[in-house]
C-alpha cells in the first residue's frame, strides 16, 4: 500500500463546517433570547449564560482547531486508551461528582461544571470504529459480539449508576452502526416488536394485547412466503387464539380465575398442541415456537411490574406524559404541556425576535437548555422551525454521504457512529419538545445551553472532518 500527503485544509468538508457554525451562532442567539432580561441586555455580559456560552463557542471552535490539526492516525492509534481514561472518569464521577438535578453526573472545577457523560460518546465511538476496523473481523461471530455490547454497555450503565437514564438511553445509537457493519436487520425488528409491546402492554388490556398480536400474526402470515416462517405463524396463531379464547370464557362466565391463570391453562394446552406437532414438524421449529411464545408472554406480563416496581416515580411520570394518561399539566405534564403551548404560539412566521411571551416569562422550565426548541417555534415561527430541522437532517445526511466516501473501515464506522448519536439526540430532544418522546433530559446538538455537551459534539464531528479530510491518504 503507497500514501501520499494531502492538503487537509483543501479537502476538509466545508459545507460541514459550516453547518456546525450556523448551528452553533444560532443557538446561541436563542439562548440570549430564552434568558433575557432587560437588566442584562449585553448579549456579551459574561455574568449571563448567553455570555458564558459564547465562551464556549470560542474554546468549541479553538478545541475544533486542534483536532483538525491532529494527525488523523492518532485516533486510530490511540482509540482504546481514549475510551478507558474516559471510563476510568465515569467511574470517578460517581464517588467525587457533584449532585445536580438528582443526578451525580458532573465534576465542578471553580465556575464551570463538567459532565464526563457527554464525552463518553465520541470516546466510545473511537473505540467501536477501532474494533470493527480490526482485520479480517466477523460481526457475527458470538465473542465479538459480546465484546462490542461490553464496550458500548460500560459506559450507558456508569452513566445510569449517575441516575443520568437520558443519556444512557442514546448509546441505542450504535446499534444503526452495527446494521450497517452487517448485523443483521432482525435486531431492528426485534427491537421494534419490543417497544411495541411493551406501550401496548402498559395501554392496553391483556386480552386486546392478545388479540391484537394474533391479528398482526394472520397479517404476517398472509404476506410472507417462507414456508418455516409459515409454519412458525401458523401455530403462533394457534397459541395467540387459545390464549384469547381461554381469556374470553373466563371474562363473559366471570370464572374465578385471573388472567395470568387462565395463561398458564394457556401454555398447558400449549404444551400439549407441540407434543403432537413434534410427530409432524421439525423440532428446531418446535422449539423456536415455545421459545418465542413464552418469551412474548413473559415479556408482556413483566412491563406493568417493571413500571410500578422497578422505574423510579419520575421516570413512571415521563411514560405517562408521554401516554397520556393520568397527566396533570401543573405537574408532572407541565414541561411539555407549556412547550407545546410556546410552539403553537408562535405561528407560521412567528412573534419575533426577543417578542416571545411563554419564552419571556419563564413559562418553560429549562428553556435554553432540553427545550431551547420552544424558543425557536415561538419566535422564529413554522418557518424557523423548519429551518432548524433542516439543517440538522442536511448535517446527518452529509455526514452519512462523508462516511461513505471514506477507504477506511474506521473512518467509515466512527462517521455512522457521529451520525447516529447527533440523530438520536436531534430526533429525541424535539420529540420530547412536541410530545412525541419521553422527557429524559438531553440537549439539542449545537443549540442547547452548556459547554460539556458543546465540547463533547464538536469533538465527535471534528475527530470525523479530520478523518473524512486526509480519507485520500490511503489508495
Amino acid at each position: 500500500m503507497t500514501t501520499r500527503k494531502v492538503n487537509i485544509v483543501k479537502s476538509a468538508d466545508w459545507i460541514t463546517i459550516l453547518l456546525y457554525l450556523m448551528l452553533i451562532f444560532m443557538g446561541w442567539f436563542n439562548i440570549y433570547a430564552a434568558v433575557y432580561n432587560d437588566e442584562y441586555n449585553s448579549i456579551f455580559d459574561t455574568t449571563q449564560r448567553y455570555g458564558a456560552q459564547l465562551l464556549w463557542i470560542g474554546l468549541a471552535i479553538i478545541i475544533a482547531f486542534i483536532l483538525f490539526i491532529v494527525d488523523n492516525k492518532a485516533y486510530h492509534f490511540f482509540a482504546y486508551i481514549i475510551y478507558g481514561i474516559v471510563v476510568f472518569i465515569l467511574v470517578g464521577v460517581l464517588f467525587f461528582g457533584k449532585e445536580v438535578n438528582g443526578a451525580r453526573a458532573w465534576f465542578e472545577l471553580g465556575p464551570i461544571g463538567l459532565q464526563p457523560a457527554e464525552f463518553g460518546k465520541f470516546a466510545t465511538s473511537l473505540a467501536i470504529a477501532r474494533f470493527l476496523s480490526s482485520f479480517n473481523l466477523k460481526i457475527h461471530k458470538l465473542e465479538n459480539i459480546v465484546i462490542i455490547l461490553l464496550v458500548i454497555l460500560t459506559p450507558a450503565f456508569l452513566i445510569i449508576l449517575q441516575n443520568d437514564t437520558g443519556s444512557a438511553l442514546v448509546y441505542l445509537a450504535f446499534v444503526f452502526v452495527l446494521f450497517r457493519e452487517g448485523l443483521t436487520p432482525w435486531v431492528l425488528i426485534i427491537g421494534v416488536v419490543v417497544l411495541l409491546l411493551f406501550f401496548a402492554s402498559l395501554l392496553l388490556e391483556p386480552l386486546t394485547v392478545l388479540i391484537s398480536l394474533y391479528v398482526f400474526t394472520i397479517i404476517l402470515f398472509r404476506l410472507n412466503n417462507n414456508k418455516a416462517l409459515r409454519e412458525i405463524l401458523i401455530a403462533t396463531s394457534v397459541i395467540f387464539a387459545l390464549s384469547g379464547v381461554i381469556w374470553l370464557v373466563v371474562y363473559f362466565f366471570k370464572l374465578p380465575i385471573n388472567f395470568y391463570f387462565s395463561v398458564v391453562i394457556a401454555i398447558f394446552l400449549a404444551g400439549v398442541y407441540f407434543l403432537f406437532y413434534a410427530y409432524k414438524k421439525n423440532l428446531k421449529v418446535v422449539l423456536l415456537l415455545i421459545a418465542f411464545f413464552a418469551g412474548s408472554l413473559i415479556f408482556s406480563f413483566s412491563v406493568n411490574y417493571v413500571f410500578d416496581h422497578v422505574l423510579q416515580d419520575h421516570q413512571q411520570k415521563r411514560i405517562n406524559v408521554l401516554l397520556n394518561r393520568d397527566v396533570d399539566v401543573k405537574s408532572a405534564g407541565y414541561n411539555v404541556h407549556q412547550s407545546k403551548i410556546a410552539i403553537g404560539s408562535g405561528g407560521f412566521y412567528g412573534k419575533g425576535y426577543l417578542k416571545g411571551t411563554q419564552t419571556k416569562f419563564n413559562f418553560v422550565p429549562e428553556q435554553s437548555t432540553d427545550f431551547i426548541f420552544c424558543t425557536v417555534g415561538e419566535e422564529w415561527g413554522f418557518l424557523g422551525s423548519v429551518t432548524v430541522v433542516l439543517l440538522f437532517v442536511f448535517l446527518i445526511l452529509r455526514i452519512i454521504y462523508m462516511a461513505e466516501r471514506q477507504r477506511s473501515v474506521f473512518g467509515r464506522v466512527y462517521g455512522y457512529s457521529v451520525a447516529s448519536i447527533l440523530f438520536v439526540h436531534f430526533a429525541v430532544n424535539i420529540g420530547m419538545t412536541i410530545g412525541l418522546a419521553p422527557v429524559i433530559g438531553i440537549p439539542l446538538p449545537f443549540f442547547s445551553y452548556g459547554g460539556s455537551s458543546l465540547w463533547a459534539f464538536t469533538i465527535l464531528l471534528f475527530i470525523f472532518v479530520r478523518l473524512d479530510a486526509s480519507r485520500m491518504e490511503l489508495f
